[in-house]
């Protein structure tokens, strides 16, 4: 309405339902002028950006890069990942031949001086010649530290996370009904607006579900019910995220802290072993949750449920606040996790991968 010719969005596909996501990547797209904007969301970058401006945190985030190329992403994730494999296939091979040179050169260094410290006095000609040696030898050696300082570095990147959910005890029975969940009516928190009547779900073993629809349907208020039912039954054990991660979170404690109220040494060692899989550093795992990004806290949740021994995830847009390289690991344990997942999500990527059946909530119920 103001006739912007720049357009700055941060994170603008968060909390919009996909209707909507399709209206912004319409937008984009269509806009004449200049669109900058920060993402999470791996299909709307894929179907929007013409550049990209990638900025990491390298050698445990203790320095930073970034990467500015004019292409999609699909083409530039390809690339780089081929130009990675290039120049480490490439440092491999300039190490392996330093280390056979560096052994030549050892045999040859050591033969002098085994010489050079055996020669007789009475034969000052051949110790002049020995030391020649030794100055050649020392010069070349010289020389190959100075090539070595151009030897191709082994590639440095954000590295992904890395950990599993759920092991043999979380297994489900294809056939075991995990929840047959019946509501006349779902109202809003407050009880005075009806949002939806004749709910009805079933979850049978190791199903990955997935609600969706539209903003303000009460998709997470009939979650947050679904979840007081199946976290109070004894038959299975349930772990739930919430999109408001405070709910759960004790914002005052630290990572480890909020993970074990014991203060046993040894489980606070294997904690902050899966604290850095997931690229805390030592010093992040020692500050306050509060000061955490909204990534980090969702790591703490998910390590959580990794800790314990759930075989039921109730996961309210579990993977909203993780970036385009952590989000393919996010789903990849998500759809191996042995047991049933009921979820709410917008990411399209997530729905694609991870969830079995995709329920659409209308004030008809569960379609």
């Amino acid at each position: 309405m103001d006739n912007p010719t720049v357009l700055l969005l941060d994170e603008p596909s968060n909390d919009i339902d996909i209707s909507t996501l399709e209206l912004l990547e319409k937008l984009i797209n269509n806009w004449k002028h200049i669109v900058l904007y920060i993402s999470h969301d791996e299909t709307l970058i894929e179907n929007t950006a013409n550049v990209i401006i990638h900025i990491e945190q390298i050698k445990r985030k203790t320095k930073s890069r970034y990467t500015i190329v004019k292409d999609n992403y699909k083409n530039y994730i390809q690339r780089r990942a081929e130009n990675f494999e290039r120049q480490e296939q490439q440092a491999i091979n300039d190490r392996n031949e330093k280390k056979r040179r560096d052994e030549k050169y050892a045999r040859v260094y050591n033969s002098v001086e085994h010489a050079l410290s055996n020669v007789s006095r009475q034969a000052p000609g051949v110790g002049k010649n020995l030391k020649d040696k030794m100055h050649t030898v020392k010069a070349m050696g010289k020389r190959f530290e100075k090539e070595d300082e151009n030897m191709t570095k082994m590639p440095e990147q954000e590295e992904a996370i890395f950990f599993k959910l759920g092991n043999e005890s979380a297994k489900m029975p294809a056939g075991k009904t995990v929840i047959e969940y019946e509501l006349d009516e779902l109202k809003t928190p407050d009880g005075n607006k009806v949002l939806a009547k004749d709910i009805f779900l079933r979850v049978r073993g190791p199903e990955k579900i997935c609600i969706v629809g539209t903003n303000g349907v009460g998709k997470t208020t009939l979650l947050k019910k679904m979840a007081d039912e199946l976290l109070g039954r004894s038959d299975i054990k349930a772990q739930y995220m919430p999109q408001n991660y405070e709910e759960l979170l004790d914002l005052d404690a630290t990572p480890v802290e909020f993970l074990d109220d014991t203060g046993d040494k040894a489980i606070r060692t294997r904690i902050r072993t899966y604290l850095g899989s997931l690229k805390y550093t030592a010093d992040e795992m020692d500050h306050p949750i509060r000061e955490l990004s909204g990534g980090q806290k969702a790591k703490v949740l998910l390590l959580k449920m990794s800790l314990s021994d759930a075989n039921v995830l109730i996961l309210d847009e579990p993977t909203r606040n993780f970036s385009p390289l952590s989000g393919p690991v996010i789903r990849k344990m998500i759809a191996s996790f042995p047991g049933a997942v009921i979820s709410i999500s917008h990411d399209r990527k997530y729905i694609e991968e991870v969830c079995t059946k995709t329920y659409t909530l209308t004030n008809g119920g569960l379609k």
